[in-house]
Formats: structure tokens, sequence, C-alpha cells
């Protein structure tokens, strides 16, 4: 399962806006769980620019969030990067629609309560 990035920090922060059907889905053992690089991105411009001004315990070095977290990162191909840019829907948030291409190209759900992401042809878990 791919996490949408407010489902990752919402985690971090053990926030009571985490969905708990998610939660469940974290906590299984079953499960294996990835951080996109495109999170790491989000987090660290959206810290920069005063939109997340609560991570700063987070945005300092979030690759070891994620290791401490025990999820795994997922990089971002060439075939993420085309399919995110060539999707012709209107959604225009970069960092939304490389998290829809990853979970599209790598089948796997992402997880999320964006409204916005459920218009791309993806598995959703909210």
């Amino acid at each position: 399962m791919l996490l949408d990035t407010h489902i990752f920090l919402w985690w971090l922060f053990d926030d009571p806006h985490l969905p708990e059907n998610i939660k469940e889905r974290i906590q299984d053992i079953d499960n294996t769980i990835f951080v996109s690089a495109a999170s790491v991105w989000e987090i660290s411009t959206k810290y920069r620019i005063g939109k997340l001004p609560l991570a700063s315990s987070v945005a300092g070095d979030i690759p070891r969030w994620i290791v401490k977290a025990g999820f795994n990162s997922m990089n971002i191909k060439p075939e993420h990067a085309q399919m995110a840019g060539s999707w012709d829907l209107p959604h225009k948030d970069p960092f939304d629609r490389m998290l829809a291409a990853q979970a599209k190209i790598e089948d796997m759900p992402l997880a999320s309560i964006d409204k916005e992401l459920f218009r791309f042809p993806i598995k959703i878990i909210h």
C-alpha cells in the first residue's frame, strides 16, 4: 500500500484524522507500506514555504522517519513521471499526480482521503 502524504504525516503524529481502517491496514504486519519520494519532496517543499509549520521534527530528515515508521521508500521512475505528466485529467497537483501514477504502475492501492484522487483510475483506500 502506498501512503498519501497526509496519511503518512497523520500516522507519524498519531493524528485523530487518520481513518481507523487505514490505521488498521498500516498496523497489519502482512501489508508492506510505501512512502513515495514525491511525499518527501512535498513535505520538504511545504515546510519550506510555511504550509507545514508543525512538521519541523519530520522535515529535517524525512527518510529517517520513513525507516523509523517501518515503511519502505518508493523511488520515482521515468515511467511514473511519464504517466503523471500524461494523464488527461484536470487535477493539477504534481505530487498527487505522481502518487496516483505510482499506485497505478506498481499495482498497489493508495491510502488517501483526498477526493480529488478518486478521479484517477486507481484503487483508493479511504
